[in-house]
């Protein structure tokens, strides 16, 4: 289990040097603990999300697609920004059978990452509604820093999809991001160079018509590499005010990670090789 820590980002007023941000209500400090639903029957669940993908791509012109359909939609980029607080995690061995990207050259669909299930994501109390999603085939185009630009371009990244969600009461706003990569070591090194200690870059917020804005202020980013896909969570309060408890963070971005689900449809059958 990886503790999140405050980064001493410039908008919170603290020192740099990545300090842990100690939640007062349960003595955690900030752990957050990986929501993971039963993934037994692994060529089941490819089959399912195989058919979300194929019955959701005609939804794509509606959904903003690509960059010119989003561009049409009135999505848009924000800021280059760093989040506050940063948790990193590689791949665990779960993700094994996808380490590389020849073994799954199937490329992600916006219907597959953000299917009729994602539309409205819950955790505990919280609830989330997609505003808006995009899948750009230009890696450079939605993400900033030429180290984090250098480093994708080495480790093969294709496509990037992401998606931006608010919370019903608005008080929240979530971003999730798929970065395709090559391979389960390009996938971690993504990881690492995302880190905010390293000032290499970061992916740029989707902004959604109608949406808080998302960005400045107090925000706390969860990246973690799912075999050559590393995903990254991105929360904050609407306005980006420093909540009371860094668990309040984790628990939103378990919300907000649901999309990630598309990952284990991916998996090989260990039976038959698929």
């Amino acid at each position: 289990m990886i503790e999140a820590r405050d980064t001493g980002a410039p908008e919170t007023g603290r020192p740099a040097g990545g300090r842990d941000f100690r939640p007062e209500d349960d003595g955690k400090r900030g752990r957050r603990k990986k929501k993971r639903s039963p993934k037994l029957l692994w060529g089941a669940v490819a089959g399912a999300v195989a058919v979300v993908a194929a019955a959701a791509a005609g939804a794509v012109v509606l959904t903003g697609g690509d960059d010119d359909k989003s561009a049409a939609t009135g999505l848009s980029n924000g800021p280059g920004v760093l989040p506050t607080a940063y948790t990193p995690q590689m791949a665990d061995r779960q993700m094994a059978r996808i380490a590389q990207r020849s073994a799954d050259q199937r490329p992600m669909t916006q219907g597959e990452v953000f299917s009729n299930e994602t539309k409205t994501v819950t955790y505990q109390n919280y609830s989330f509604t997609l505003a808006g999603s995009q899948l750009s085939g230009d890696c450079k185009s939605v993400t900033w820093g030429q180290r984090l630009h250098d480093d994708l371009a080495k480790a093969g990244c294709s496509q990037i999809a992401r998606g931006i969600y608010v919370s019903q009461d608005r008080k929240y706003v979530g971003q999730f991001a798929a970065i395709n990569l090559a391979s389960q070591e390009g996938a971690d090194q993504i990881v690492r160079v995302m880190d905010p200690a390293t000032k290499s870059g970061f992916v740029l917020p989707l902004l959604a018509p109608g949406a808080p804005k998302f960005g400045g202020g107090f925000s706390a980013a969860y990246a973690q590499a799912y075999g050559h896909y590393t995903i990254v969570t991105w929360v904050q309060r609407a306005g980006g005010a420093r909540p009371a408890s860094l668990n309040e963070m984790i628990d939103i971005s378990l919300a907000v990670e649901k999309p990630a689900d598309f990952v284990w449809g991916r998996l090989p059958d260990e039976g038959n090789g698929r």
